[in-house]
């Protein structure tokens, strides 16, 4: 992909670049030039002129119509997360504009590229409170990498080269940009080669100095407990391989955020898992103990770090990110080095030396990983959420897959137990947490890669916040499959409310309720019945589906759906008692861990 190409598009087009063209026109063409391959789009009356525009470019361009502007964004994403090019949706303005937002917070939190372009009511009328207008460069300031309002259409081929080149160079993120109707329709002479105007911004990736390179090395070879901390910005740096050379040159051990899954294989050698709130007890432990930590792309969030005064508290930091701001924000680093990540462990890589004898702690911290894994009760009569998982993840094994999740446990015991060995192979909404995730990214992770196997783990809560996608899937070809663990409940919340409430449920049971008989503790009045019918509305969607919740029946269920020529729903029944363990309570230390 070029972010940054002034070429013209191949082919014929509806206008060469020396004729008049509608803004409509500028912007799709653009697309494009750019290389996207598709956008997820919703049309509506301030947007439509940039729909007809799409159609004009069809031979060279997808279109997808999501059932919900929401769901088009989470797919723009999803598609954007799964290449490492940015992702592109469209929504008309207002109520359409403002159904993105959520999405563009979590593309932002995560350093997801998008291109978000919503239309506008006419320059004329902005301010007016005119029909279906909000101010949505305004709502999404804070939330936006950058944003614009067009006002001039000869200002469009500009900004179109600087949205590409925001998103994705330096820390990605998402750009808004805003079309009012006239500005679709009004007509100039296209003009490619034009100049971007970004001042201050520094879109050239910083480069570790050679100096800073030496004190990381220097202090790796005297570090005797050393232990490699890695996230969201060695997937988004495209540094897997870097870091996995470094790996075999050192042998230091590696623990991962919940984004930075798939930066080392699960099946590595030196593999301590996910660190954090729901981390493995090992990898908590060996941060605890470590005498350097080697953190890369990562923020010191609060899910990682729990208690930030305890956390690493014996060690030396190096923190290497491309983001400035990331630097000593939350934790101060002895080492701070502002650089791309790939750069960075590339020239480390030139240089460094094994660290001095530390087999003795890569083998503390291997003998921990074999008494505390994560584990769950295999006699169990029914199915487990772990159980289902873990049964996937063995049978997807060999196959090219890519998984998605929504929000809640699922989430947590998706990144438990699925064994990730690459890259963009795991999709998850991390730093916002955004429940309604994993079937529209589904989508655009399928429209990305048509060959492969994509699943959607999901919890029935999350589901249906965006539910409708199932008529995408069936409508546009995506074979999607969902691996839904029915617990009838908010799982996640529900596990708060029995560590932390007592057990008194608040509005976390989602069937029908007795209210005369209800109690707000146990399930005495929860209704017996399975609610909703996940098959009947997955069939009522034209998609396949089966229900199951007997544990022989399982595995030639996730046989069926995954071999299911087509979307396809698996209803997996499972209990709401069952908890997401190793727990770190908000706020508190690895010492306070709960695992039992």
């Amino acid at each position: 992909m070029s972010t940054t190409s002034t070429s013209s598009a191949k082919g014929n087009s509806p206008a060469s670049s020396s004729q008049m063209m509608s803004g409509a026109d500028i912007l799709v063409k653009s697309l494009v030039d750019h290389d996207v391959e598709v956008v997820f789009a919703y049309p509506g009356g301030a947007s439509m002129p940039m729909h007809q525009a799409l159609t004009r470019y069809k031979d060279r361009l997808r279109t997808i119509l999501p059932r919900h502007e929401q769901g088009g964004a989470f797919a723009a994403q999803g598609y954007a997360r799964a290449t490492g090019k940015p992702g592109v949706c469209f929504a008309t303005s207002g109520p359409g504009a403002t159904n993105l937002v959520t999405s563009i917070a979590d593309a932002k939190l995560d350093s997801i590229p998008l291109i978000c372009i919503t239309g506008q009511v006419p320059t004329a009328v902005i301010g007016t409170d005119a029909f279906q207008e909000t101010p949505i460069v305004e709502v999404c300031r804070p939330i936006t990498k950058h944003h614009y309002l067009v006002t001039d259409v000869k200002d469009l081929a500009r900004v179109m080269k600087e949205a590409f080149y925001v998103a994705t160079t330096g820390r990605p993120g998402p750009v808004l940009i805003d079309m009012p109707k006239n500005i679709q329709n009004s007509l100039c002479e296209a003009n490619e080669n034009v100049a971007m105007n970004l001042p201050g911004y520094l879109g050239d990736s910083p480069k570790a100095h050679p100096e800073q390179i030496k004190q990381m090395v220097a202090a790796i070879k005297l570090a005797k407990r050393p232990v490699i901390y890695c996230g969201g910005g060695v997937v988004s740096g495209n540094a897997s391989e870097e870091l996995r050379e470094f790996v075999r040159k050192t042998g230091i051990p590696v623990a991962m955020t919940v984004m930075g899954l798939g930066a080392y294989p699960a099946d590595g050698p030196v593999c301590l898992d996910m660190l954090g709130m729901h981390g493995s007890v090992y990898a908590n432990w060996a941060v605890r103990d470590c005498d350097l930590l080697i953190a890369l792309g990562v923020r010191f969030d609060d899910r990682v770090t729990g208690k930030l005064e305890a956390f690493a508290k014996h060690a030396k930091i190096i923190h290497v990110d491309i983001d400035a701001s990331e630097l000593n924000k939350n934790k101060e680093a002895h080492i701070p080095i502002c650089s791309d990540v790939k750069f960075a462990l590339a020239e480390l890589n030139k240089q460094v030396e094994s660290p001095g004898d530390i087999s003795a702690w890569v083998k503390l911290c291997l003998d921990w990983k074999k008494a505390n894994p994560f584990k769950y009760n295999t006699e169990f009569k029914g199915i487990l959420q772990q159980s289902a998982i873990d049964m996937l993840s063995d049978m997807t094994a060999d196959r090219n897959t890519y998984v998605t999740v929504g929000v809640g446990q699922h989430q947590m015991w998706a990144a438990q137990f699925y064994k990730f060995r690459r890259p963009r192979t795991w999709l998850s909404s991390s730093g916002l947490g955004t429940m309604g995730f994993g079937l529209p990214a589904a989508m655009g992770v399928q429209a990305a890669h048509p060959d492969a196997l994509v699943i959607d783990i999901d919890g029935d809560g999350s589901f249906q916040m965006n539910i409708q996608e199932l008529a995408t899937c069936y409508c546009e070809k995506l074979p999607v499959k969902v691996l839904l663990l029915n617990n009838q409940h908010l799982g996640m919340v529900c596990q708060w409310e029995d560590r932390f409430h007592a057990s008194n449920r608040a509005h976390t049971y989602l069937g029908p309720i007795d209210h005369a008989e209800y109690t707000g503790k146990g399930s005495s009045a929860y209704a017996q019945e399975r609610y909703p019918d996940f098959v009947q509305i997955a069939k009522g969607y034209g998609c396949g589906a089966a229900t199951v919740s007997d544990k022989s029946d399982l595995a030639a269920a996730i046989e069926e759906m995954i071999n299911y020529d087509g979307p396809f729903v698996l209803d997996v029944e499972v209990p709401y008692q069952e908890h997401v363990l190793p727990m770190i309570p908000t706020g508190r230390s690895v010492d306070e861990m709960i695992t039992e």
